[in-house]
């Protein structure tokens, strides 16, 4: 991790399809992410992300690139009140957030030999020093490791909090 981007590797045992299919279809990012995008995901299109009833729509909100079974890339969700209602952040804490510059993330996706990928996530672009990429620091490793658990398991990692005796 920089000050200004973050960037994550993993080997997960399942193919560049698999992985592909777990970033971007909703029954399988509800499951590790909690959240689900509607998009076409053609480059230009708008994603609105719909998390715990909360629809958060932006036309900034957009796919960059879009290779299946290789590369995604988006630009990162806004901080509404909504958004923040709905996951129980404060008004200031979401205030902040919203005045940091808008970033973008990229999962780029490699085979590696018959039964592994490798899916590197690079979330970059923040605000050096900001509150932002401290939150993201904490979340993506276990974003990550819940992904990577559901699809070599068949079910995600609990979520912090319910069960495991721990708080992200």
């Amino acid at each position: 991790m920089s000050d200004s981007a973050i960037t994550y590797t993993l080997y997960i045992q399942a193919d560049p399809a698999r992985v592909w299919q777990a970033l971007t279809e909703p029954a399988l990012t509800r499951r590790y992410w909690g959240l689900s995008f509607e998009t076409d995901w053609a480059v230009g299109s708008t994603m609105d992300w719909v998390e715990r009833g909360a629809r958060t729509s932006d036309p900034a909100q957009v796919v960059l690139d879009c290779v299946p079974d290789r590369r995604l890339s988006y630009t990162w969700h806004t901080f509404s009140p909504e958004w923040a209602a709905s996951v129980g952040v404060g008004e200031e804490l979401r205030a902040a957030l919203a005045g940091e510059r808008r970033t973008k993330v990229t999962y780029e996706i490699e085979p590696v030999g018959d039964t592994l990928a490798r899916l590197t996530i690079l979330h970059e672009d923040f605000e050096p020093g900001g509150t932002l990429i401290g939150m993201c620091g904490r979340a993506w490793p276990m974003l990550a490791s819940s992904l990577k658990t559901l699809l070599e398991t068949g079910a995600p990692l609990p979520e912090p909090g319910h069960g495991t005796g721990q708080e992200l």
